[in-house]
């Protein structure tokens, strides 16, 4: 606990941290989090929308809601 920075957040117990980039800087949004972290030329940069993750993965959002129905059930509650 507190000493991780990176895509997984600080780990600190304070959420206005967890989106600190590799420079030091704490962003606002998701897009520029990722993109301060993004690979020049690796991919394209996202834009201001978040987008949705199925959308690129035809046929994924059934498996994942399956998956995601364990996180929901009884046994986390």
């Amino acid at each position: 606990s507190g000493q991780v920075r990176g895509l997984c957040g600080t780990f600190n117990g304070d959420q206005r941290d967890d989106f600190t980039t590799p420079e030091g800087d704490v962003e606002p949004g998701v897009a520029a989090f990722a993109n301060a972290f993004r690979a020049a030329g690796a991919c394209p940069a996202l834009g201001p929308g978040i987008p949705d993750p199925c959308d690129g993965f035809p046929g994924s959002r059934e498996r994942a809601e399956a998956a995601c129905a364990v996180l929901m059930g009884p046994a986390f509650q």
